[in-house]
């Protein structure tokens, strides 16, 4: 059972999701083979204040770039 696993900013949406979910499995399939039955995505909704860079919180490097 191979999984991909996504960790990014929260913001998209499901429709986005939807379609990364798609083109994940379809380039895992195209790459490696199997079935798409047994491929796993799971994608981490992660808030930039969750999130840093270089020891920075990236919500805070956001704030200020407002």
């Amino acid at each position: 059972m191979p999984v991909i696993r996504v960790e990014m900013f929260e913001g998209r949406t499901i429709e986005q999701k939807r379609s990364l979910a798609k083109a994940l499995t379809e380039g895992f399939l195209s790459s490696c083979g199997g079935k798409p039955e047994s491929i796993h995505v799971i994608i981490d909704d992660i808030a930039p204040d969750n999130w840093a860079v270089a020891g920075n919180i990236v919500g805070d490097t956001l704030r200020e770039k407002a």
